[in-house]
């Protein structure tokens, strides 16, 4: 059949079915289908949450040894791979040493602990019946258990031991590969990206990391202020009392490493410093009370601002909203990871709205250019 005829006979078929003629019906169509692809990937973000955070916390892991790679290349002028290589190794050490000094100095405390916190809330319940308050302590260990498995359903697979030791493991190998290499992936990305969106994701990315370095630096200083301050003031009432405060040292770490997340680490390490505080009687207890309030003032007055001035400053009730969320929908994880992300989240909006605001200047200045000319 020659193509004339083959002409002919498309003519003569008509339109297709699957095409739509009614320019309303295909705006409606395609809106349809929009709304069914972003649905699609809301039901897709969900379901790979998981997986979505731990990438994230390899990220922040990532920036953490960066930013001291980059420390380190102030005074020692050596190629990256090395630099990297020598702030893994301190890394290493630093925990090896951690985890000696805590087995060899503080296991014993560590096993005492808990019996000691549950004695000091079984006194404080007490008191408070005393005082004609109703209070039932099975029923306050079945709310706190309920509150415990209920907190991070989402992601089941990262409580436990195991689930978490190898959630920690895949966090530390991914963040280190990219560590190594950032600009390998970062060029990665942006090359799935459209060519006229690349240079503002390179810019954004970029604002970021320099955000994040500062932010996670911030955090390490806060929390080693934390735990050297705490410790000081703990053993130094023992050295003038003569009566030592107990578990000092384990008190310290744990103030030391619940610093890393803003305002529910700070409560938490202030009522196990306090409940242990009171298991020595009333003026240890009260002693125990100004250390915390002393140390929270140092970091929230001193520390805290110096570091906000250099990275992004969050609202403390944007903060802690963003940690619940986080915390019920992720667990611990969850909830160590929400300040970071936070703030990643602001970074991204800011130079959104710059780029936004850049755009809006250019197409001002192309107006304004041809007007100037009509009226020279």
């Amino acid at each position: 059949m020659s193509e004339s005829g083959d002409q002919s006979l498309t003519k003569g078929l008509g339109a297709s079915p699957a095409r739509i003629s009614s320019p309303e019906l295909r705006f409606e169509a395609w809106r349809a289908l929009t709304w069914t692809t972003v649905v699609g990937l809301v039901a897709l973000a969900v379901y790979i949450s998981q997986s979505l955070l731990v990438i994230f916390g390899a990220m922040v892991l990532a920036t953490m040894i960066d930013g001291g790679s980059r420390l380190l290349g102030r005074v020692l002028p050596i190629a990256r791979v090395w630099r990297v290589s020598i702030v893994l190794a301190s890394a290493v050490l630093l925990l090896g040493w951690l985890t000696i000094f805590a087995g060899s100095t503080i296991s014993q405390e560590a096993a005492q602990f808990p019996s000691i916190v549950q004695e000091q809330a079984q006194q404080l319940f007490g008191w408070m019946r005393a005082q004609g308050l109703q209070i039932d302590i099975g029923m306050v260990q079945s709310m706190g258990s309920q509150a415990a498995s209920g907190f991070g359903t989402v992601t089941r697979a990262l409580g436990g031991l195991l689930g978490g030791i190898t959630t920690l493991v895949l966090i530390a190998i991914i963040g280190i590969y990219v560590a190594f290499e950032p600009r390998l992936y970062e060029r990665g990305v942006a090359w799935m990206m459209p060519r006229e969106r690349r240079s503002a994701f390179l810019e954004t990315a970029s604002r970021m990391g320099y955000t994040m370095r500062r932010l996670m630096f911030g955090r390490l200083v806060g929390m080693v202020v934390e735990g050297i301050f705490t410790y000081a003031m703990l053993v130094g009432y023992g050295l003038v009392t003569g009566d030592a405060i107990p578990m000092a040292a384990l008190l310290a770490i744990l103030t030391g490493l619940l610093a890393f997340v803003p305002n529910i680490g700070a409560i938490i390490s202030g009522v196990l410093m306090v409940l242990v505080g009171f298991s020595g009687g009333a003026q240890m207890g009260i002693y125990t009370i100004v250390v915390y309030f002393l140390v929270q003032n140092i970091d929230g007055y001193i520390v805290i601002p110096m570091i906000a001035r250099k990275t992004v400053d969050l609202a403390p009730a944007l903060v802690l909203s963003m940690q619940l969320i986080m915390g019920i929908l992720f667990g611990i994880l969850g909830l160590f990871l929400a300040d970071p992300l936070l703030a990643m989240i602001k970074v991204a909006l800011e130079q959104r709205a710059k780029s936004k605001d850049a755009e809006d200047e250019a197409a001002l200045a192309a107006e304004a250019g041809p007007m100037e000319n009509a009226v020279a």
